[in-house]
């Protein structure tokens, strides 16, 4: 009940960051347009971005929360994957690539900044905006972590994009709002506009790398990412742990959604063993690994004795 309650409250999050993004995109467009940073103009794009992914976000949430049907069996759980993997692309391309060739023009055709206290503000704004949602995703993401894990192998280890994407967002905009500071106050300080520009530069590089970074993980569970490895050895446990079963002989898990996990296992029964147990076993097994793993939606079970009694059936 907890983990469900968990899943309906990201969407709200998801929301907050939205209408924060929002706002912060026209309050820096309002400052780039006062001053005339370039920096500030290149942390608008970020934002705007931002802003876009969010709603993508929400959209996979919703399109992946679609019941079953004939044509997709096991669910739209990846819907939330696919549009993760585009919002990476939308950030590699829309915010760090115009950053990168705002960033460039402006070093060609330098333009003093005028009035800079508007561009302090609203970065100082930003930063607390941008910092507050940092702070709820990592404290999901650490809901998540193993004891004596890092941060970056619990990131890397999830399944969610609401959590590992907003992760990764915020921290690529803390570190963007902090170069522009950078950039203004250095620009202002030795009256050359090309710290500015090379600010604008900087930005754009951060969110090519967080991107890139971004594709690798969520192109892996489009791909269909195994279960944690924890989770695997679980099930080994819970299968060996009966009597009937002498081996798992193969175990295959895969993601199709944060909640919602595949597995199929192939078991070695114990020699002697009536139909009649043997169906026992494998029922308490299914049973055992749904009680253990909630987000275990679907067990195939395979039966290597039972599969060689058919054989030799069908042999006869």
């Amino acid at each position: 009940m907890a983990e469900a309650q968990a899943s309906e409250e990201k969407p709200i999050a998801v929301y907050g960051a939205l209408a924060a993004n929002l706002l912060i995109a026209i309050a820096k467009f309002v400052a780039a347009a006062f001053t005339g940073s370039s920096s500030m103009l290149a942390e608008a794009f970020h934002s705007v971005v931002d802003t876009g992914n969010e709603g993508l976000l929400l959209l996979g949430h919703k399109r992946s929360r679609k019941e079953p049907d004939e044509k997709h069996p096991f669910g739209y759980g990846k819907e939330l994957y696919f549009w993760s993997l585009v919002v990476a692309m939308l950030l590699f391309a829309i915010g760090g690539g115009l950053s990168v060739y705002e960033g460039m023009v402006h070093i060609q055709h330098p333009e003093p900044i005028e009035k800079p206290i508007w561009n302090y503000g609203v970065l100082l704004v930003a930063f607390f905006a941008e910092g507050t949602s940092w702070v709820i995703a990592i404290r999901q993401l650490l809901k998540q972590r193993k004891p004596g894990e890092g941060y970056f192998k619990a990131f890397r280890r999830s399944k969610d994009p609401s959590i590992f994407v907003v992760v990764a967002e915020d921290s690529a905009a803390l570190l963007g709002i902090l170069a522009a500071a950078l950039g203004v106050y250095l620009s202002v300080t030795f009256e050359n506009p090309f710290f500015d520009g090379a600010a604008s530069i900087v930005i754009g590089l951060i969110l090519i790398v967080v991107a890139i970074i971004l594709v690798y993980e969520t192109r892996a569970l489009i791909m269909g990412e195994a279960a944690d490895r924890d989770v695997r050895k679980s099930i080994r446990e819970i299968a060996t742990g009966f009597d009937e079963v002498a081996e798992v002989k193969r175990l295959l898990t895969m993601h199709f959604a944060p909640e919602q996990v595949l597995v199929n296992i192939e078991l070695k029964m114990q020699k002697g063993l009536s139909p009649e147990a043997i169906f026992h076993a494998v029922e308490e097994v299914q049973k055992k690994i749904h009680e253990a793993h909630p987000e275990v939606s679907s067990v195939f079970l395979e039966i290597e004795s039972l599969r060689g009694t058919q054989h030799e059936n069908a042999a006869a």
